[in-house]
């Protein structure tokens, strides 16, 4: 007697493929590629479509070289600082005092160099050594005390801004030491760009470099992602979430040096306008590169795509109240799309 057996067909997709009972999972799978990669590039080709607008629009103002170098030249300090900001994001905390300590940091350079008579390299030691105390600060204050760092980072921050009134008089500080004018915006090589620039290359390297390619870096994801799961695992968390204010102050401390460079000495005020930006910065970058994370690359492109945008509408004749706009709904915008994205991730793996 002979028996017939038919081909066995699997009907059941693998756990996590969109593909349901009775449907092949590998014809859904160029699709689900096409559109991770679309997901990941689709601020990089944003920026480039904003590029090309404004070019056809404006030909003579928005495309040459001098304002290429205005949108790429200008924006160090902000890149700087929204890097330093990755670490607490990462972390699962919020670090509301980052401008803050990047006043303080430029304002301590200024009055040591400039009102005291302090050499330039104590002086930049100094700055140093104040954004590593407020990340201290900040980093004992949330985890020795329990207090939500919301709450910590935008006490620390006022009282900051404080120090700084006090410490200028509530004015500016001019005549820095003309060595650290010129280490910043003073020397033009490279398709004309100040050497600010390449220090927001550099630390933009140095960032991805620790956040993906380190157990710091991934250990840090892990906590941002699972603190209970993180301590179960036998990771120290605390150390983690204060070494990651504490890199934040840091970051923040060079992104004063650069500020306080660029500007040849140190205002009282001014600092505070980059913390909306390199918020908007980071969370928009999140929804690049590698959605759903905070990361260097994106944070990176988000910036200078900002920027552009606000360049061009300037350059249409938007008034200067547009910067705010563009910059807070922006902020807007990010975090509820990378919440998306962290929510369609989750439910991805499941």
């Amino acid at each position: 007697m002979t028996t017939t057996t038919a081909p066995v067909t699997s009907t059941d997709a693998a756990p996590g493929s969109p593909a349901g009972p009775g449907k092949p999972g590998r014809p859904a799978m160029p699709a689900r590629n096409f559109w991770l990669h679309t997901e990941r590039y689709a601020l990089l080709i944003a920026w480039l479509v904003v590029i090309i607008v404004f070019s056809i629009t404006l030909p003579n103002t928005f495309f040459t070289v001098g304002n290429l170098q205005n949108v790429l030249g200008s924006q160090a300090v902000l890149l700087i600082l929204a890097l330093g900001l990755l670490f607490p994001l990462t972390a699962g905390e919020f670090d509301l005092s980052v401008a803050s300590t990047l006043s303080m940091s430029s304002m301590t350079v200024a009055v040591l160099n400039a009102q005291m008579g302090v050499p330039l390299l104590p002086s930049l030691a100094a700055a140093l050594v104040v954004g590593l105390l407020v990340g201290l600060l900040n980093g004992v204050l949330v985890v020795k005390f329990k207090i939500d760092s919301f709450i910590v980072t935008l006490g620390s921050a006022t009282v900051m801004l404080g120090l700084v009134q006090w410490m200028s008089n509530s004015s500016s500080v001019t005549g820095i030491d003309s060595a650290l004018v010129q280490a910043t915006v003073g020397f033009r090589g490279i398709l004309g760009m100040p050497l600010q620039f390449f220090y927001g290359l550099i630390a933009a390297a140095v960032i991805l470099i620790i956040l993906t390619s380190t157990p710091i870096g991934r250990r840090l994801l892990f906590v941002g992602r699972g603190r209970q799961v993180a301590e179960l695992s036998g990771l120290n968390v605390n150390r983690l979430r204060i070494g990651a204010f504490v890199a934040s102050g840091l970051v923040a401390s060079i992104a004063g040096i650069v500020y306080a460079g660029s500007l040849g000495g140190a205002d009282p005020s001014s600092g505070q306008s980059f913390l909306l930006p390199a918020f908007a910065a980071c969370y928009l970058g999140a929804t690049a590169i590698v959605p759903g994370r905070f990361n260097a690359v994106g944070t990176f492109i988000a910036v200078f795509f900002l920027f552009t945008g606000v360049v061009g509408l300037q350059m249409l004749g938007a008034q200067s109240y547009v910067q705010q706009l563009f910059y807070g709904g922006a902020l807007i915008v990010a975090v509820a799309l990378s919440q998306a994205i962290r929510r369609q991730s989750a439910k991805a793996h499941k």
